[in-house]
């Protein structure tokens, strides 16, 4: 059984392989392995399914590329990619992924050169799908170093996980942070700050060349509320700050300052101060992050932005307003 299994992994293997890079059409599959169509088909499903095939679209609308070009010229920005996916789609997953393909594309950029770089990794759903989306990059030079301490369970999206995930698939190596997430008190963080193997991961992750990082909102259903890592006293902390959002563990309010609270003094991990000399990549999905996103991009320290196009055109419009 474990031999026809193989076997039958290898002939959907070999299909996606004609299809997809040998640019045969299905009729000449059909005809090389000597199957039929109807089966051809499904071999192609299965290969998706079990992800021997992940499909990346360049394609790049007169429409997101003048969204892309204001929103460089509202928020000071070098670069910024639009995913265009329609301004009506309220879809959140279907924008989470969008812009993870635009991520994974920027990655293989970085990768592409064949230098030596170190790249920081902040959390989130985004970025873990940026880590689903790569494929085809090797580049023994690359580093992956979380920017921000971990959560205590095993979750596909922690820091860890998808720096891990990355060195895997592209040859390079991970360097995690042996911190959590949020500690119990500053007094506590600043100990655990000063652990050798903390400032260790710290030093490589304050010198990154690049640092990919997501936005998260501080509402109920967010990933941060719902993952149970705050006690009830820290997210009264944020609500009695009127704190929007969070990128790799700071949290922000609505003009861009970050909030004069206790849980901004218990997070290990590295500061918008430390990042001046990166090339800093903020990813942002959904149009429910608009408020953190405008939030983290007035905090000054974001360099490009990859963003879903219905996003993108809220923070237009709220740079018409006047509201950023």
């Amino acid at each position: 059984m474990l031999m026809q299994k193989r076997q039958a992994d290898n002939d959907i293997a070999q299909a996606a392989w004609l299809y997809y890079v040998g640019n045969l059409s299905q009729q000449e599959v059909s005809k090389r392995l000597g199957i039929s169509r109807f089966k051809v088909l499904r071999m192609l499903a299965d290969a998706r399914a079990q992800g021997l095939v992940r499909i990346a679209v360049e394609h790049r609308t007169s429409r997101t590329l003048e969204l892309a070009d204001r929103l460089v010229a509202a928020f000071g920005l070098q670069e910024v990619q639009v995913a265009p996916i329609g301004a009506e789609t309220e879809d959140e997953a279907l924008a989470r992924n969008a812009v993870a393909i635009l991520a994974s594309g920027y990655l293989a950029r970085i990768a592409g050169s064949d230098r030596q770089a170190t790249v920081g990794l902040g959390w989130g759903r985004t970025l873990s799908s940026m880590a689903d989306n790569l494929t085809g990059v090797r580049n023994s030079g690359l580093t992956f170093v979380s920017l921000m301490g971990s959560v205590t369970y095993a979750s596909h999206t922690a820091p860890g996980d998808v720096c891990v995930r990355l060195a895997a698939q592209t040859g390079g190596r991970a360097i995690l942070m042996p911190a959590p997430f949020v500690t119990d008190s500053a007094e506590a963080c600043a100990g655990i700050m000063s652990q050798r193997l903390v400032r260790e991961a710290m030093d490589v992750a304050r010198k990154a060349d690049h640092a990919l990082m997501s936005v998260g909102e501080c509402r109920e259903g967010a990933i941060l509320f719902d993952s149970d890592i705050f006690s009830a006293a820290q997210i009264q902390q944020l609500r009695d700050a009127d704190v929007v959002g969070d990128c790799c563990g700071v949290f922000y309010k609505a003009d861009g300052t970050v909030a004069d609270i206790e849980l901004n003094r218990c997070t290990p991990c590295v500061q918008p101060a430390d990042m001046a000399g990166m090339e800093t990549v903020l990813l942002a999905a959904g149009l429910g992050k608009l408020a953190a996103t405008i939030a983290v991009l007035r905090a000054g320290f974001v360099k490009k932005l990859l963003v879903d196009e219905r996003l993108a055109k809220g923070l237009v419009a709220a740079s018409e307003k006047g509201e950023v």
